[in-house]
């Protein structure tokens, strides 16, 4: 499953689903949480039921209500006999919550895997479920509230000390387990300068994907994590070093030394680029 772009989508507006499909994202996540008031959330699941009646030409995420919720499990019956990629499960606390979840729901698992303080000690357990698991994501708004922090972010944008080391934490995670790790959303949707500096620092840093909340954000984050070209021939001539001399321990590659280390980077990146190395 292609996972650069996920964009969200309340789960009561139908009309911004069939738009959605035209964004370019890789998937959709149609949300039964946050963005679904109490009073609304039946008409989101019907509405959400009736929009995956049909096959859709992306993959489909549906963001459920956490599992100390009274609406998950009406959440979950609502997603029976439709067709759903996956769930996304809210307020994931590690492995235990895959494990109940999964008691439930034989879906694919996206977890936000930091939005509770508990959350933050069990980032390490997600290799344990791996399988049920499409990639692990992190979340900057609900940790803050939970804590009674004032601010995810400092005044120039940058995310507080605390959260930073939880971004880290959450790329570590979900590299441990060796699933997707996906960049939490840029929520200032007008400013695409700064989204791409973001998104940039994301691909750089070691995120293969990143959650979107307008459909304007799509084209700038498919961008960031897609190789480019000039990255992908860098990576090809790595791989053909190698395999040209398979009982080299380094190598010399277009005046650059280059070992173990970079051979597995290049490939990775041909794997998200789509080639087998």
């Amino acid at each position: 499953m292609r996972l650069r772009s996920l964009l969200f989508v309340p789960g009561d507006r139908p009309d911004r689903m069939e738009k959605a499909l035209g964004s370019g994202a890789d998937a959709l996540i149609l949300d039964l949480e946050d963005s679904v008031t109490t009073a609304r959330k039946p008409e989101a699941r019907e509405a959400v039921r009736s929009f995956l009646a049909h096959r859709q030409p992306v993959n489909i995420l549906v963001r459920v209500n956490p599992l100390r919720s009274p609406f998950l499990d009406v959440d979950l019956k609502a997603l029976e006999g439709v067709h759903t990629d996956a769930i996304m499960l809210p307020k994931a606390e590690g492995a235990a919550s895959i494990r109940a979840i999964a008691g439930r729901s034989g879906l694919p698992i996206l977890p936000i895997a930091t939005e509770t303080p508990a959350a933050i000690f069990q980032l390490g357990s997600y290799g344990e479920v791996a399988q049920r698991l499409i990639g692990l994501t992190w979340g900057a708004e609900d940790l803050p509230a939970a804590m009674g922090a004032s601010a995810a972010r400092e005044p120039d944008g940058h995310y507080t000390a605390p959260l930073e080391t939880v971004r880290a934490l959450a790329l570590f995670g979900a590299h441990a387990a060796r699933v997707p790790a996906i960049e939490t959303v840029y929520p200032a949707f007008r400013d695409s300068d700064g989204l791409a500096a973001y998104a940039g620092r994301g691909a750089r840093d070691g995120f293969t994907g990143m959650m979107a909340i307008h459909p304007d954000q799509v084209a700038i984050i498919n961008t960031a994590f897609t190789p480019s070209q000039s990255d992908v021939a860098a990576a090809r001539a790595i791989v053909a070093a190698f395999a040209a001399q398979p009982s080299a321990g380094a190598l010399a590659v277009d005046g650059q030394m280059v070992d173990a280390p970079h051979l597995a980077q290049a490939r990775r990146l041909l794997a998200r680029a789509g080639e087998t190395a």
